[in-house]
């Protein structure tokens, strides 16, 4: 894909370089996944990271699909 703009690169990357998101692993389900937290109590997933090609069908925990995490007292 190419994009143009009327910006200069420096302007079109600023930031880049410094952006780290906020991943956190979890497993539910027996499935693990990478999760991008976008606020304390909701996320996205990022990555699912499973051996079963069954659980990359699943709609509920495609890429993308927004979570909410439920605090969880040890």
């Amino acid at each position: 894909m190419i994009h143009y703009v009327a910006l200069p690169l420096e302007l079109v990357f600023e930031g880049f370089e410094t952006y780290r998101p906020d991943l956190v692993e979890t497993t539910v389900g027996g499935v693990t996944m990478l999760i991008e937290r976008t606020s304390p109590v909701e996320g996205r997933i990022v990555r699912v990271i499973s051996p079963n090609p069954q659980d990359y069908l699943n709609p509920q925990i495609a890429p993308g699909t927004a979570v909410r995490f439920v605090p969880q007292w040890g």
